[in-house]
């Protein structure tokens, strides 16, 4: 069950509704958007909390299409090294190979 949880971003409370096991989570999601958009603010480049908000926003945004991204890349650079590993494999079990120099 969820239960109502405290969270403070640049300087306003927000009551945000949360399971008991997913707090701790939610308390350092919210320290982490404090912490950019503090940092956007004292940039001095946007002014305004709703601007800051959507800035910070796009920025995580970002940051996690950069992410997927590169966990699909390390998907298929996997896959293709599995696929690799199998046609390997497949010659070496077709070719006569001492069994000292053969894969263990």
């Amino acid at each position: 069950m969820s239960e109502p949880v405290k969270v403070s971003i640049l300087d306003r409370d927000f009551m945000v509704a949360a399971p008991p096991e997913q707090q701790a989570d939610l308390h350092e999601s919210a320290r982490q958007l404090d912490a950019r958009m503090r940092d956007i603010r004292d940039s001095g480049r946007v002014v305004g909390t709703d601007r800051i908000a959507i800035m910070a926003a796009l920025n995580l945004m970002h940051e996690l299409l950069e992410a997927q991204s590169q966990v699909h890349h390390d998907t298929a650079t996997a896959e293709r090294l599995q696929a690799l590993d199998a046609r390997i494999s497949d010659y070496l079990a077709d070719v006569d190979i001492p069994a000292e120099l053969r894969r263990r």
